[in-house]
């Protein structure tokens, strides 16, 4: 008996590109890829799903997320100030305890959270502030093991800043040469502004040095003269390494003054930087010492999105000592951009929904191994829903998380009997 042409095959699928057409294709998989979209494939297949004209797209990307602490909330205590500062002196006593198998287990179980919702693509940032770099190891270690249906990166991050302590140098570059994928800082949390600026120019030096992509939290504050991105972009400027280059979160620059942020976005423009956005957590984590009006606390995202630059978003926390919620979809961070950011146009719904899977992907620099075309990995999802816009106005159900080709993921949306007419 020969073997079936494909593996898998889903039919009367809704392709996201082509979302306003009743056209309906089939998907066809083997060996891991794409083989055939085409409507009413004749061939047949070892596993077939008929997605009944449901919503089919590429995978959600978090850009950004914090996995070595991952659901530790309440752990040694809670964040009762809801700041940024009162998190960082929590997790500063938290990872005094960390060991191998604590972080790979709450780092598994967050990715397995995270896959169940659509998301195969993950950028981490693993706190490389403590002498034993014991984060590092435990997400290097992850990333092996979850290989096989997410594809994790990890970036080395002096929680505590390079240059607070005279070995926090020396353990980052100890982390690149370990095999982090990216390089991370925190200059706004550096001892001076001038250590700030020589944070992100060794940050710069060794992305080069140990061929790294840069990602860097920068000014997540609230404080109008934290201005660690015009350095982010004449370093990006004077490397060329700008589309390796990501700046998270930002959030100074929605305190900027006008004149100010104009000229900076020429320079970002020039750049062609890449910025992450973490609504749910910074529209929480800022504006705390403000009275009223209290500031929304988030970058310029449909400012830099006007402007022809690379926006993604991410989770960022999951129930950890900055954020105590968080449930990891994806579709969460978009709907807040949606409101936080004012991007109720449908076109800009639209780009929100890009900013969770196809900006991520180019963040990522995941270049040819994402989207949903013939010859490309199967890595797909299913979505109970029609287009974008109702993808993020429902946060609709993942319904089949497709992975290498395999179906790893299904879940049925919830679902409501009505009685009120029996009363």
């Amino acid at each position: 008996m020969s073997p079936l042409p494909f593996s898998l095959l889903l039919r009367r699928c809704r392709f996201i590109d082509h979302a306003s057409s009743e056209d309906l294709v089939d998907i066809a998989i083997q060996g891991g890829q794409i083989t055939e979209i085409a409507p009413q494939l004749p061939q047949s297949a070892d596993q077939e799903i008929d997605v009944r004209g449901q919503l089919v797209s590429p995978p959600f990307v978090e850009s950004h997320i914090h996995l070595d602490s991952a659901l530790t909330a309440g752990q040694p205590r809670w964040n009762q100030s809801g700041s940024l500062f009162e998190g960082i002196e929590i997790w500063r006593d938290r990872k005094q305890t960390l060991t191998l198998e604590d972080v790979k287990e709450r780092a598994i179980a967050t990715l397995k959270l995270q896959a169940s919702q659509g998301v195969l693509f993950v950028r981490t940032h693993a706190d490389v502030s403590e002498s034993t770099l014991t984060a590092l190891q435990a997400l290097l270690e992850v990333r092996q093991v979850v290989k096989d249906w997410m594809t994790l990166q990890v970036v080395a991050f002096p929680q505590d800043g390079i240059y607070s302590n005279p070995k926090n140098d020396v353990l980052l570059e100890e982390a690149l040469a370990r095999g982090a994928d990216a390089v991370g800082g925190i200059p706004h949390y550096e001892l001076t502004r001038e250590d700030g600026v020589c944070s992100v120019q060794r940050i710069f030096e060794l992305a080069a040095k140990y061929d790294r992509l840069i990602d860097v939290h920068c000014d997540e504050i609230d404080d109008d003269q934290s201005r660690f991105l015009e350095v982010m972009a004449a370093c990006a400027l004077r490397s060329d390494l700008g589309p390796r280059v990501t700046a998270s979160h930002t959030t100074a620059f929605g305190s900027y003054n006008n004149a100010y942020a104009l000229k900076l976005m020429n320079f970002l423009q020039r750049t062609q930087m890449n910025f992450i956005a973490n609504p749910l957590i910074n529209i929480t984590l800022q504006g705390r010492t403000d009275t009223y009006p209290k500031r929304r606390g988030i970058t310029r995202v449909k400012e830099l999105w006007r402007n022809g630059l690379n926006v993604s978003l991410g989770t960022d926390c999951i129930q950890d000592p900055w954020y105590s919620l968080g449930t990891g979809n994806m579709l969460e961070a978009a709907a807040m951009a949606v409101h936080v950011c004012q991007m109720t146009g449908v076109d800009e719904i639209n780009a929100c929904y890009d900013m969770v899977t196809t900006h991520g992907a180019k963040t990522l620099k995941l270049l040819d191994g994402y989207g949903v075309e013939v010859g490309k990995p199967a890595n797909l999802i299913v979505l109970d829903a029609r287009d974008r816009y109702d993808a993020i106005r429902r946060r609709a159900t993942v319904r089949y998380v497709i992975s290498q080709g395999k179906l790893l993921a299904q879940t049925e949306p919830p679902a409501t009997q009505w009685h009120g007419d029996e009363m």
